[in-house]
């Protein structure tokens, strides 16, 4: 299935090790960085993110491990999984 992941990183050096989660799990198809925005409000003391959106082919029992991965990368700020149609 089709997914598309959107992410906040604290630190751009952290998205080698986010690729290569990904990849182990399924195929991104399409990626894109959104670049580097000043946060409405401050998450986890942060005031500015770098934004990624990744379009991925994987399969629908990976996901909760995909989402399990992420959740326990404290580099990450917020993400968000939906099914693309």
């Amino acid at each position: 299935m089709k997914y598309e992941l959107t992410f906040l990183l604290n630190e751009e050096a952290e998205l080698t090790n986010i690729k290569s989660l990904v990849e182990s799990l399924g195929k991104i198809a399409k990626e894109e960085k959104w670049g580097e925005k000043t946060l409405a409000y401050s998450i986890k003391k942060n005031n500015r993110a770098f934004f990624y959106n990744y379009t991925l082919e994987i399969d629908k029992d990976k996901t909760s491990e995909l989402r399990k991965k992420l959740n326990f990368n404290t580099k990450i700020l917020r993400f968000l999984l939906l099914i693309e149609k």
